[in-house]
């Protein structure tokens, strides 16, 4: 891969931590950003950080021209870029007011719902637990215990012809 040596008011970011995971563009004006916040801060979407290497590699038996290689890197984060920010344009406000309701919907129900449920059920269980051990020690014991007498009496030999 080449550098350019050409002088223009932009350039191309050859810095590979930038060049390589960011979802800025390439070609940027020659400015400090400050840092940006961190938008996800536990680390839930880092199987979509994808760069250009992770999806076009060439290997080292077969290269393009330079400006070819730079050229498609740069088309790629561009339109990686224009396409994710109309997407969002477009889709971040209506999908975070269904998932606001949706998630509002399944608070409530497990709050006012699901929860009362278990903690009945939790009440009921040790009587339920002290009429299945009755239960069992009346029919499951004796017929298990029984069982057990009459195939422990039985011999198998093997025997080799």
């Amino acid at each position: 891969m080449g550098v350019e040596k050409e002088i223009s008011d932009t350039s191309i970011i050859m810095d590979e931590d930038e060049f390589n995971r960011s979802i800025e563009p390439i070609l940027s004006k020659k400015e400090i950003y400050a840092a940006a916040q961190d938008r996800d801060p536990h680390d839930i979407h880092t199987h979509l950080k994808v760069g250009f290497e992770d999806v076009i590699a060439e290997p080292s038996s077969t290269h393009s021209f330079d400006k070819v290689w730079i050229g498609s890197h740069a088309a790629f984060e561009l339109i990686k870029f224009f396409c994710y920010r109309l997407l969002t344009t477009l889709l971040a406000v209506p999908l975070a007011f269904i998932l606001g309701l949706v998630f509002g919907v399944l608070s409530c129900v497990h709050i006012w719902l699901v929860m009362p449920m278990i903690q009945s059920c939790l009440m009921l269980l040790p009587s339920l637990q002290i009429v299945w051990r009755s239960l069992t020690d009346m029919f499951i014991t004796p017929l298990s215990q029984s069982m057990g007498k009459l195939l422990s009496s039985i011999q198998v030999k093997m025997t080799e012809n």
